[in-house]
């Protein structure tokens, strides 16, 4: 759980892993410099890191870790990806608006983990019947 000093972590190839499958909530935001988008959405985004201390706010800059770029497939900038107990449960490019982003914690707070892991595990069943 983070404290308020720490708002939002810069993520890299060492440090996504072990930062996305804790337990918990971790919003992913892929970005640039170069991107207006980016730009648009950063103050949103640590906003929301200030008003919600016990989600794990992370940013990974597409220009300093293109490898890891390219294994989550981002192909849009900004997008915002959230984890919950280490499983990928939202990914959507495009900067969202305070509203939008405030919507988007409360449905990954109010999903039923059990359920998800329920439905992954059918999934994986599947594909290996295949």
């Amino acid at each position: 759980m983070q404290g308020s000093a720490m708002t939002t972590v810069a993520l890299t190839e060492d440090t996504f892993e072990a930062t996305v499958t804790g337990t918990g909530i971790t919003l992913v935001d892929w970005w640039a410099s170069w991107c207006g988008p980016c730009r648009m959405f950063a103050p949103v985004f640590l906003a929301a890191s200030r008003q919600h201390t016990d989600i794990t706010f992370g940013k990974v800059d597409t220009e300093d870790q293109p490898g890891l770029s390219a294994a989550a497939r981002i192909s849009s900038i900004p997008t915002l990806m959230a984890f919950r107990d280490g499983i990928l449960v939202f990914s959507q490019p495009g900067a969202l608006p305070a509203a939008a982003l405030e919507k988007v914690i409360q449905a990954v707070r109010d999903l039923d983990m059990d359920e998800v892991r329920g439905k992954l595990a059918q999934q994986q069943a599947e594909k290996a019947a295949r």
